[in-house]
């Protein structure tokens, strides 16, 4: 049985911005303080590994090579150790990559009607089956609303339709279902409410796909619920990577992909039916699958080569005898989209906020942890992985294939993408209540000045997006935080301003470069943030709890029996 976890208030004992090697040693009574991070540390990582030279990261490429080499280099010098227990840095990660042949075509037709998509400016389309050639021909298209079965919900898109054999097309998102009480709002007991739940996950549309034997599944591409434009989508035209399972693969739908908006409308207007009344249908418990009168041809055609890539795992070992053997993890991914289509002329995807920010801070934690005079109780593992962009390959790798046993692991914290552009007021988490985690970070920050958010984006679906999910879904209490929307000096919303310029001018694209106005301090705040919320966990003698009620609460009771 899992020992509980209890937050001890510290806020009138720490001390902010103190070099970690002069902390008082940990103990009874006795309390570390915020550790000095070097901003400008972190930004020679960020400005190495966006560069021309590292090629966009990614997985399988030299540019992978150049990472893992620079990831293992600056963890020796930052003073950490082999992470693996076969005495090296790396986690082989055994992939699939399958280039798609961008001559496909997609084609709709009912009766003498066809309606003929394009290669990337219509519809995104790939395949995880390990084969040179999927074909789908002449598939009855259903639409399947919002493609959700979800009993606590008293929900079931599919109402038992046999959708073996067919092409599944569905909506991002969750059902958005109104408040009965108010029709402007959203009903939170159901869905969440605008927050995204992994219902509303692409992911999740997929496998529903694989669990009923669909044929394809094309998912209708709306930038709002997807978080997303569908430019980040037309990303996936490149080479995609896969874990294989025993199988191959071979029990996925054939095709997996998008649709835009438009070409959705357009297939609606083929069949006879009107796209927004449909959809506006879906939001209901009453809704029932629509089989269109058309069918889907498309033929995908591949080339395969297979990957061992590497997760890079340094680590510091606990001081505590018994304590030692438990951990507590850092996750961070170190990859990009590689060389890709020119935008602008430049064709290195360089990630640069994402996420070479999140290495280079990860670096640093571990040099901040390295300096300290007695290490903390329990043991950090600093893991960068591979193939985050991928679908969280890397992540979801370890989670399944643990170094060291998950019930021995007390939590996860995740960095995706620091902030840099200044201090924040607040500090945001998505998911926020999932865990103590969140009650642990709501102490720490406050000892920061700052103030917890929840994420201001929920319909984003943020939590299922990131490295930590993998571990969440394994059972073991995962936090996603960091930034804020509320910045020092700035008026209100400006934060958010920016952040919404990110993601519609530099998110998945070339320009996600080191930029001239870039401003370290709100970094170097949340890796102070990062770096206690770690050292608490560490330092304890006790298990963070999930929340009653959360979907991951009953596998991680279950481990810790």
């Amino acid at each position: 049985m899992a020992r509980s976890f209890a937050v001890i208030s510290l806020l009138s004992l720490a001390v902010l911005v103190a070099a970690c090697g002069g902390a008082p040693a940990p103990g009874a009574g006795r309390v570390v303080a915020f550790p000095s991070i070097d901003g400008n540390r972190v930004l020679e990582h960020t400005k190495t590994l966006a560069s021309d030279e590292f090629e966009g990261r990614k997985p399988g490429s030299p540019g992978e090579d150049l990472t893992v080499a620079y990831i293992i280099d600056q963890f020796k010098k930052a003073g950490l150790k082999p992470g693996h227990p076969d005495g090296t840095f790396v986690q082989k990660v055994p992939m699939v990559g399958i280039v798609t042949d961008q001559k496909a075509v997609l084609s709709f037709r009912r009766g003498g009607k066809a309606q003929t998509l394009a290669w990337r400016d219509d519809f995104v389309a790939w395949t995880k089956r390990v084969v040179d050639t999927v074909s789908v021909e002449k598939s009855d298209v259903v639409f399947v609303g919002y493609g959700v079965q979800a009993p606590e919900f008293d929900w079931d898109d599919y109402k038992g339709i046999d959708v073996k054999g067919k092409t599944m097309v569905v909506l991002v998102g969750d059902p958005p279902v109104p408040d009965q009480s108010d029709a402007t709002k959203l009903d939170e007991r159901v869905f969440g409410g605008r927050a995204m739940t992994y219902y509303g996950r692409w992911t999740y549309k997929y496998e529903m796909g694989q669990k009923l034997g669909a044929a394809a599944v094309l998912i209708v591409h709306e930038a709002g619920p997807a978080g997303y434009p569908f430019a980040v989508v037309q990303g996936k035209t490149a080479e995609q990577f896969g874990l294989v399972a025993p199988d191959r693969n071979m029990s996925r739908a054939a095709v997996e992909g998008w649709i835009t908006l438009d070409q959705a409308k357009r297939l609606f207007a083929l069949a006879g039916q009107d796209f927004e009344k449909a959809k506006a249908a879906a939001a209901t418990r009453a809704f029932k699958p629509m089989p269109l009168g058309a069918t889907a041809s498309v033929t995908l055609r591949n080339a395969i080569r297979t990957v061992d890539s590497r997760n890079v795992v340094g680590t510091i070992e606990g001081s505590d005898p018994v304590l030692r053997n438990e951990y507590v993890i850092y996750t961070s991914h170190w990859d990009h989209f590689g060389i890709g289509v020119p935008v602008n002329g430049d064709k290195v995807y360089h990630g640069a906020v994402d996420n070479a920010t999140g290495i280079g801070g990860m670096i640093e934690l571990g040099r901040a942890f390295a300096a300290m005079k007695v290490a903390p109780k329990r043991s950090v593992l600093m893991l960068a992985v591979t193939a985050e962009e991928q679908g969280l390959l890397g992540s979801g790798y370890y989670a399944t294939n643990p170094l060291y046993p998950l019930r021995k692991t007390i939590g996860v914290v995740n960095m995706d993408a620091l902030n840099v552009l200044g201090k924040t007021n607040d500090v945001t988490i998505t998911g926020l209540g999932n865990s103590d985690l969140d009650d642990l970070a709501k102490q720490v920050a406050a000892e920061q000045g700052r103030v917890i958010r929840s994420d201001p984006d929920p319909e984003k679906g943020g939590f299922y997006r990131s490295d930590h999910f993998p571990f969440a879904q394994q059972g073991v209490p995962a936090l996603a935080s960091g930034g804020g929307i509320d910045y020092v000096g700035k008026p209100a919303g400006w934060g958010k301003a920016r952040s919404d310029e990110y993601t519609a001018n530099d998110y998945h694209k070339p320009s996600d470069k080191v930029k001239p106005d870039w401003e370290m301090s709100g970094a170097v705040q949340d890796l102070q943030y990062y770096w206690m919320v770690g050292y608490r966990l560490a330092q304890s003698d006790t298990f963070p709890q999930w929340k009653a009620g959360t979907e991951f609460k009953a596998k991680r009771e279950a481990m810790m029996k």
